[in-house]
């Protein structure tokens, strides 16, 4: 994966999505500095090793889940480095099997494509048909980085201000504990 070495300060300046420029004017309008890192897609956590090195922070997972059903959405944000087992955290949401999304309620929901979910897109979950589920694990960290509606970037925004950003778009999160093991 080729990645521009370079560590940006704010939106950039070229064109974007649609998306990811509502994304970059939400920050804006937030107050809330960032970095940004640009690349080719960052589709696995192995792309995402190389942005860190950039950032000089960890990327973590996030997850887009639904029911069998498909009637309820988790948006589940965790250490990059952590093993993902489903059990335990339905165990401690009270739910039933919980799988990966498909795409096109990714598309409808966050106005992206797999790969990019990030909870910055939560800003197009307009009917709060997605829940917020935060690893603790994932707040101790001093930074929480994500992809702004697309993965050929990736930025890093200060852990609180993160938690700004999704508290002003949603409900509050809920938090879990996830084993290492």
């Amino acid at each position: 994966m080729n990645i521009d070495n370079t560590l940006y300060s704010g939106r950039p300046t070229n064109n974007r999505s649609e998306p990811e420029v509502a994304i970059y004017d939400r920050l804006d309008s937030l107050g809330i500095e960032y970095k940004r890192a640009d690349h080719e897609h960052a589709d696995t956590m192995e792309d995402c090793l190389l942005i860190e090195s950039v950032l000089g922070a960890k990327v973590c997972k996030n997850l887009f889940l639904c029911n069998r059903q498909k009637t309820s959405f988790y948006m589940l944000l965790m250490p990059g480095d952590k093993p993902f087992k489903t059990k335990f955290l339905t165990s401690q949401l009270n739910c039933a099997r919980l799988s990966f999304a498909e795409a096109d309620k990714i598309q409808e929901f966050l106005h992206t494509i797999p790969g990019s979910v990030s909870a910055l897109e939560l800003i197009f979950d307009t009917d709060n048909n997605i829940q917020l589920v935060i690893d603790h694990a994932l707040i101790k960290d001093e930074y929480i980085c994500g992809h702004p509606g697309i993965n050929t970037s990736t930025v890093r925004l200060l852990r609180e201000d993160m938690l700004r950003y999704v508290r002003e778009t949603k409900d509050e999160p809920t938090f879990i504990d996830l084993p290492v093991e």
